[in-house]
């Protein structure tokens, strides 16, 4: 008998609510089925954001699978891509459309009600589609500057790590709307601190895939992007949205495949 089916023996009441946490997160940021019901509340659903950087590692494996697997019969490039898109699937485009609707409700918008109505819409407009491709753009040139052989573990660290971001933004900022009918609004309070210690557990465990030199930089920097995207979001906002989680979800990931080229090209 293994420690997880120990642990449902012994405690099948904190095992199954640990379970539906876990399921409601996958369920929320990934559009994998789930083969039983799941219990849901809001509490389960806020509590679920310990579990925002596992899903990373579910979102890596996906991508690193495919990219590795089509390696093998298809160029390096085209792989890359179809590795992209098949992350942007199962996720159901989740963090990009919140920095598509990032970018066109703070390129649009010049008061806090107009940003909050732009990024309500569910149309994009010209920010939006050109922050997209050029987002796009970006990370497919500096993870195809990568060595083919570390671009799946490259995925996964950078995955898990960009989504502890938005988790510690939640804890250092306020939700900047006040209407229920928002769909973040469950996971846009604080949960508990034991919660924030597993997403950081979760965010930081793959990055022993990555050169502790690299690890050591890029943690850092990541940190600084967080700290003045929250300050410009405050300023702007007096807080944060579901879409400005998203959007520094993309903007982290980004700036981890930057900061890697940059570290390698610098060492070599």
């Amino acid at each position: 008998m293994n420690l997880y089916s120990l642990l449902f023996v012994l405690c099948p009441d904190l095992m199954k609510k640990q379970l539906s946490i876990f399921l409601n997160a996958i369920l929320y940021f990934t559009r994998i089925p789930v083969p039983v019901k799941v219990e849901y509340s809001e509490e389960i659903l806020n509590r679920s954001m310990r579990y925002f950087p596992f899903v990373g590692w579910v979102m890596g494996a996906v991508g690193a699978g495919v990219y590795w697997g089509l390696s093998f019969v298809v160029p390096g490039a085209l792989a890359l891509v179809l590795s992209m898109l098949a992350t942007i699937f199962v996720s159901g485009a989740f963090h990009e459309d919140g920095f598509a609707d990032f970018c066109d409700g703070f390129g649009g918008g010049y008061t806090k009600e107009k940003i909050l109505d732009i990024m309500k819409d569910s149309r994009i407009g010209t920010y939006g589609s050109i922050g997209l491709m050029g987002m796009l753009a970006t990370k497919f040139t500096s993870l195809f500057s990568l060595h083919d052989l570390s671009i799946p573990l490259v995925l996964l660290s950078g995955h898990s790590l960009s989504r502890l971001m938005p988790v510690l933004l939640i804890y250092t900022s306020v939700y900047a709307r006040k209407d229920d009918s928002s769909k973040s609004r469950a996971i846009a309070h604080k949960g508990r601190y034991y919660d924030f210690l597993m997403a950081l557990f979760f965010g930081l465990a793959l990055q022993v895939l990555m050169p502790l030199t690299f690890v050591v930089c890029i943690v850092p920097v990541l940190l600084a992007i967080t700290f003045v995207f929250r300050a410009y979001t405050n300023k702007r906002l007096g807080g944060y949205t579901g879409d400005c989680l998203g959007a520094l979800q993309q903007i982290s990931e980004i700036g981890f495949y930057i900061g890697l080229v940059i570290y390698q090209t610098i060492i070599k």
